[in-house]
């Protein structure tokens, strides 16, 4: 009876055929083990979650979208683009926006500093890595001190990524009286299935009109010019405009998801004046009612390219159907180029890439390797004109299991400048003899890496 009543519940909610099929294996040959595992870690209770928490809430995730921030019609190849994101993330594309690109927390952390410095009414800090070490501990004075002078301060970390048995500067921060959470942080073991979750963004609000966002934690490592140990390269950006609004939803959503807490409207949502002439809308993405919608923009974007797809990621491990669209790009004359670091610091997904970027090569796409230091940046362009930037990395963990969040821009300056970045780091061209030149064990273990995708 068990094992039958597992199964009907895995034919009614899994969608991927293979991992249904996986799972009733499970279930079948192993029949307590296996629901012991299938129970734990087979059902996505975070989407069963979010949506008891919205319902929860009169007005749920809708209470933090009111806008009178202004739409402005897109015409041209990428309207259709707009149109669709639109639809599926429920955002509206807004106007009046400056972005500007930072390099490395030598570009970036001064600035988000000084930002925190100049807050008077909030702060909103939401990072994946978050360590106590000497910028860290730079970070968490400038907190302190705000916090002391009567500015409202929050800061998220996520329950891994900043330490699960220990995190020092979570227990530093409420050692000084300020709001810290730790997101889907558990040590009980009934909450075990939320573990390989993880809010992977990387958010700061001040005072409701500058954010920053993109793929920059906060840790020594990314003070490249100090020549740490393991550097660190990545790419942050500076936001001014009515975009911040979307993206202090976005924090202000994972604070409550996290604490139960609603932050004040009139200090942390405010409306910010238009700045520039970008256009721009957030996207995120997770495993609850955002379900691979960042994947789904960077689809449609794949298939209105008519001239050329710069890719810069740190980890290169998407699932097939996003390899299927790359490859026919390519093969309609697309130029698509994919950089990826010479080794990153993890060296099981290095492994792994290896097998997975072949069928790509076979279509014409190009596969670059970029020189050390590792390069964490994560960054999307298409006919220098769209771009999409943010914490998502082109693996299935990003895709499917973390929170993340991407920002889509429509500036032909910003697109440009971002094109060129991504090609100074075309170092050295990943061809089929270097794949094919690999040993007999070297590629043994790089097809047996790449069995672990979804959980590397």
């Amino acid at each position: 009876m068990l094992t039958a009543g597992l199964v009907l519940h895995i034919l009614l909610h899994k969608r991927n055929t293979s991992s249904a099929i996986g799972w009733m294996g499970i279930c079948v040959l192993m029949p307590y083990t296996g629901a012991v595992l299938y129970l734990m870690f087979g059902i996505n209770r975070v989407t069963r979650l979010a949506r008891k928490l919205i319902n929860i809430r009169a007005d749920g995730r809708q209470a933090f979208s009111r806008q009178s921030t202004w739409n402005r019609d897109l015409d041209g190849q990428f309207a259709p683009l707009a149109l669709m994101i639109g639809k599926l993330t429920s955002r509206p594309l807004v106007g009046g926006n400056s972005i500007t690109c930072l390099h490395d927390g030598d570009g970036a952390y001064p600035q988000m500093l000084q930002a925190i410095d100049e807050a008077q009414k909030s702060i909103l800090l939401c990072s994946y890595i978050f360590r106590n070490d000497r910028i860290g501990g730079l970070f968490a004075e400038k907190l302190i001190a705000a916090h002391k002078r009567g500015v409202a301060v929050r800061v998220l970390v996520d329950g891994v990524g900043s330490g699960y048995f220990l995190s020092p500067i979570y227990h530093h921060l409420r050692r000084s009286g300020i709001p810290c959470a730790r997101f889907m942080h558990s040590l009980y073991p009934w909450k075990m299935p939320f573990i390989n979750l993880r809010d992977h963004r990387k958010i700061l609000v001040v005072d409701g009109h500058t954010g920053f966002m993109g793929g920059l934690n906060i840790a020594d490592e990314n003070l490249v010019s100090t020549r740490p140990r393991h550097p660190v390269s990545d790419t942050h950006f500076r936001i001014r405009g009515p975009i911040v609004r979307q993206l202090a939803e976005v924090a202000a959503w994972d604070w409550y998801f996290t604490t139960r807490e609603t932050l004040d409207r009139d200090l942390f949502l405010q409306e910010a004046p238009g700045t520039g002439t970008t256009l721009a809308r957030i996207v995120t993405a997770g495993p609850d009612t955002d379900l691979e919608k960042i994947e789904y923009a960077m689809l449609q974007a794949i298939t209105l390219a008519r001239k050329s797809i710069r890719l810069m990621t740190p980890y290169f491990l998407p699932g097939d159907r996003f390899l299927t669209e790359l490859g026919l790009a390519a093969l309609r004359g697309v130029q698509v180029d994919i950089i990826i670091p010479l080794r990153s610091n993890h060296r099981a997904l290095d492994w792994a890439c290896a097998t997975n970027v072949s069928p790509l090569l076979n279509s014409g796409a190009r596969v670059w390797l970029a020189d050390p230091p590792f390069n964490h940046s994560k960054l999307m362009v298409v006919d220098k004109v769209w771009s999409f930037v943010g914490s998502s990395n082109l693996d299935i963990r990003s895709l499917r299991l973390n929170f993340e969040i991407n920002m889509e821009t429509y500036d032909a300056a910003l697109a440009e400048t971002l094109d060129e970045t991504i090609c100074q780091h075309r170092n050295h061209r990943l061809t089929h003899y270097d794949l094919d030149n690999r040993g007999r064990l070297t590629k043994l273990r790089d097809s047996f890496a790449r069995l672990f995708m979804p959980y590397l």
